[in-house]
């Protein structure tokens, strides 16, 4: 375009022109903080994320000392490991990227206010253009990310199974608009300013340590959660009491450890042939005679390898004679800490001459008969029963304490739909497995948000059985994201504890 003549619409022309460059300029230095911003998020997530993972190397560390836990742990910790090292070995190669990267853009050290920082031109073109494409350097990058997810997924068909489908590093095509498809190297560092690349690798940094993470995470999840072969059976026998008085029923139940649900078991108590169901029968019987009464119990089972195996024990029991005294268990042979114990005491005698004297434990209610034993610690304890005529009889006891219940959300599995999850309003503590009808109540937990669609580690807290207080992260969860319960505590009956963690993966 032409100048004008007339020199004062030269000069609105030009003045016109050096705005506009100015302008341009400030565009300029916009996006590139914009982008060093981007940077440094990322950077800070993959510091979260590295903590995260940290965390879960403790916890695996502390399994494989755990005598429950190291069978598991000795198998799957090491692939966790495995899977460690490949993200290791990947992140450092991309820090040697960034470093050519920023070689290629003039890296040279400058002081400011006293120390040594990094100088090299963030908008230059030609360093990505030059390392990626003329020298290589990304065929050779595209290569070292289909590389890892190769090599992640062939840790363990398990692992390939969980992940082939959804694997947060991936080196694909960039489909366009049009559907044109670009290779990996010209869509992301063909003309690209060099602050665009680092922050572009940082990306990359950033889906490997989600990737690390997830992994770990699955094996240690895989840990509490792989089915053990159990090689050995035992037979199991429990009965209602081991002192009794004539005329009174003795229940004698039995079974096998490890039993097939394909049939083959068999039990005979005292001769008799007993229905069995889910691997165990049950026979009851007036007690009579007096002193120490003996029935056999035969239990034939199929073992891991289908062929019928025979066990066979001898269950032993008092029948005492008028005078004498019993204390028998209406739950099992154990007394648990912080709940009523129910028990039914029999003294041979009226009870205007018998007293029943608690060692190590006390009687929270009842009387006579029938009463309710409290105990608070210890690994035994005794009650004696002393009815005029006779010799104070003592019972032992073992003391237990209460299982840990755990934590659950929804089904409970480690891995959910993201849309059943943020769904979800409440979590629990359940008591599995447990003869008490008991509850417990979550007290607190530290919430850990990450993978998909968070940036960096988000905490939340809990306080109770509601997820109220993290409704609003839970809402951003979406496919791909992980949530770690920590720190939880919970309340029972005898009183507030700790809990093992729980980590839930979103899919």
């Amino acid at each position: 375009m032409a100048l004008p003549k007339e020199p004062r619409q030269k000069m609105i022309n030009i003045m016109y022109l050096v705005l506009t460059a100015i302008l341009a300029l400030n565009v300029s230095a916009e996006v590139i903080e914009a982008f060093k911003t981007v940077d440094k998020s990322l950077i800070n997530s993959n510091t979260n994320i590295e903590a995260s993972n940290a965390n879960l190397f403790n916890s695996l560390a502390a399994k494989m000392k755990d005598p429950a836990a190291r069978e598991n742990a000795s198998i799957w910790s090491p692939k966790a490991d495995q899977a460690k090292k490949l993200s290791d070995e990947l992140n450092i190669y991309i820090d040697g990227l960034k470093k050519e990267l920023k070689e290629g853009a003039g890296l040279k050290m400058k002081d400011v206010d006293g120390k040594q920082v990094e100088d090299f031109k963030e908008d230059n073109l030609d360093a990505s253009t030059r390392l990626f494409e003329t020298n290589g350097k990304g065929k050779e990058f595209e290569a070292k990310l289909n590389g890892y997810k190769a090599a992640i997924l062939a840790i363990d068909p398990e692992i390939k199974a969980e992940f082939a489908n959804n694997f947060p590093v991936n080196a694909d095509p960039i489909v366009g608009k049009e559907g044109t498809k670009k290779d990996f190297t010209s869509a992301y560092f063909h003309m690209t300013p060099t602050v665009a690349a680092l922050t572009m690798l940082s990306k990359f940094q950033n889906n490997v340590k989600n990737a690390e993470n997830q992994v770990v995470t699955f094996c240690h999840n895989k840990i509490s959660a792989v089915a053990l072969r159990m090689d050995e059976a035992a037979v199991l026998v429990g009965q209602s009491s081991n002192y009794v008085m004539p005329g009174e029923e003795v229940t004698i139940t039995a079974g096998v450890g490890s039993y097939s649900s394909q049939g083959g078991t068999t039990i005979l108590i005292g001769g008799q042939s007993v229905p069995v169901s889910a691997g165990q029968g049950t026979a009851k019987f007036t007690a009579s005679g007096s002193g120490v009464q003996k029935r056999q119990v035969t239990v034939t089972y199929l073992d891991q390898n289908k062929k019928a195996q025979t066990k066979t024990v001898e269950v032993s029991y008092t029948v005492g004679t008028p005078g004498g005294a019993a204390v028998m268990l209406d739950k099992m042979n154990v007394f648990y800490i912080g709940v009523d114990n129910p028990i039914t005491i029999s003294s041979g005698k009226g009870w205007d001459k018998t007293n029943v004297i608690p060692s190590g434990c006390t009687f929270s209610s009842g009387s006579n008969s029938n009463r309710m034993v409290r105990v608070t610690g210890g690994t035994t304890c005794s009650i004696t029963v002393a009815a005029e005529g006779s010799a104070p009889k003592p019972f032992q006891f073992r003391i237990k304490r209460i299982p840990d219940p755990v934590f659950k959300i929804g089904d409970g599995k480690p891995r959910m739909p993201a849309v059943s999850f943020k769904n979800q309003q409440y979590c629990r503590a359940d008591l599995e497995n447990f003869d008490f009808d008991l509850k417990f109540s979550i007290v607190s937990a530290d919430v850990y948000f990450g993978g998909a669609n968070f940036a960096n580690t988000v905490q939340g807290k809990i306080a109770g059985n509601g997820l109220s207080g993290i409704a609003n992260l839970i809402q951003r969860c979406g496919p791909g994201s992980s949530i770690a319960f920590e720190n939880i505590k919970v309340s029972g009956p005898d009183g507030i504890r700790s809990i093992d963690g729980r980590s839930f993966q979103l899919y």
